[in-house]
């Protein structure tokens, strides 16, 4: 059996044959935010399933594609729709792409999920700057041998979240008179949704957003020494908050409503990575 540095090195010789274009800043695109993708140009898309052992999105509005090209004339690489562990993937597949990422150069990652709310006062339709996480409702991504290639043994998490990039994200926030809140994620593993029970232990954990992805992202992206900003859009208020049933259907019309102002966000805080990285 091939290990994982080995799978996803084959990854990176068959997307290098594609394109030689190097970006510096990578972003997932989360739910509603695929059309961020079209706004790139000089584009080159590498199917996920082009990619021996590569895992394949089957979940709704996520296309499962690398797309590299430039944005305002930044280069930039995007992953259009990632895979989930409910959908029968180990945390260690559900990151290959983030460590695919790592080994073509990318320094900086912008991580974008839909999410249901849980903190005060929350609201759907609300933009979340992620300061951290809760992934222990979840395996980690590394798990078993260690893949010295991508990073060491017990890689510290007491600042997943850069704070520098967040710190720019907040800016340009103001200066777009954009509302963004910031607040703790929590990953759990679907894909049923929590019931009001666990909603209010959650809540007591400190977790003002629940959803299931990202975490387990992060993690690999800071083994691998990615600097990593991530913004969730609040697509619903959870279970016992929500005094409506869950849907995937509000998730997705929440999150193509805000798209707009979530995508200028995306765009700028793009660049300014870009720029953060290169100085």
């Amino acid at each position: 059996m091939p290990t994982e540095f080995e799978i996803v090195s084959r990854a990176r010789d068959i997307v290098r044959a594609r394109t030689d274009l190097c970006p510096l800043v990578a972003v997932t695109l989360g739910s509603g935010l695929g059309a961020l993708a079209d706004e790139m140009t000089d584009t080159v898309s590498v199917s996920l399933s082009e990619l021996p052992d590569f895992p394949v999105s089957t979940a709704e509005g996520h296309d499962g594609r690398l797309i590299f090209g430039y944005l305002d004339g930044i280069p930039l690489v995007v992953l259009k729709g990632r895979v989930h562990g409910y959908e029968g993937y180990t945390p260690q597949e559900v990151v290959r792409p983030v460590r695919l990422l790592a080994t073509l150069g990318v320094r900086a990652l912008i991580l974008t999920n839909a999410a249901g709310g849980i903190g005060e006062g929350m609201q759907a339709g609300d933009l979340m700057l992620l300061s951290d996480h809760i992934s222990s409702f979840v395996h980690s991504p590394l798990q078993g041998p260690n893949e010295g290639n991508f990073g060491t043994r017990f890689p510290d998490m007491s600042a997943v979240y850069d704070p520098v990039l967040r710190g720019h994200a907040l800016k340009i926030a103001k200066e777009e008179n954009l509302p963004l809140r910031e607040g703790v994620y929590l990953q759990t593993s679907g894909p049923n949704y929590e019931t009001p029970t666990e909603i209010r232990m959650y809540r007591a954990l400190g977790a003002d957003a629940v959803g299931m992805s990202t975490a387990v992202e992060a993690i690999a992206a800071r083994h691998a020494g990615l600097r990593i900003c991530g913004i969730s859009c609040i697509s619903n208020l959870a279970a016992g908050i929500s005094p409506t049933p869950l849907s995937h259907e509000e998730v997705q019309e929440t999150a193509n409503r805000v798209a707009p102002q979530f995508r200028l966000l995306i765009r700028r805080l793009a660049a300014a990575a870009d720029a953060e990285v290169r100085a």
